[in-house]
């Protein structure tokens, strides 16, 4: 049967296992890859982030050459799982990046980057929308 639960039902669910981990919280670094992470403090996430990153643009180069264009998604979901550490570590949640995915919606990408260049938007954020 297909689960009813929606994309950001699965972030949020991911988020609060994440949440669980931090040291806070009594998050075991000798049994959990996560609550190591957040251990060792956010050099460790951090260093992940950039590495899972690059994966994912090797793994797009790869599939302009050729590749198998699902090793991207593989490589995402990684990036976004480390992002989501780094997230719990900051105090923050999926639910707040989809809330400013939310407040881009339906503006230019020149737009908003024009908009932030003009400090018209207090958001430190360097991607762009659609």
């Amino acid at each position: 049967m297909p689960s009813e639960k929606n994309s950001a039902d699965s972030l949020a669910a991911l988020a609060a296992v994440i949440a669980s981990r931090l040291p806070a919280r009594g998050g075991d670094p000798e049994a959990s890859y996560v609550a190591r992470l957040l251990h060792k403090g956010p050099d460790a996430f951090l260093k992940k982030i950039g590495e899972e990153a690059t994966e994912v643009v090797m793994a797009a180069k790869d599939a302009d050459h050729g590749g198998d264009p699902k090793k991207i998604v593989y490589e995402v979901a990684d990036l976004w799982f480390h992002s989501m550490i780094a997230l719990a570590h900051y105090g923050l949640s999926p639910a707040d990046v989809l809330a400013e995915l939310e407040r881009r919606e339906g503006t230019s990408g020149l737009q908003e980057k024009a908009q932030r260049k003009q400090g018209a938007d207090p958001s430190p954020s360097e991607g762009e929308s659609a």
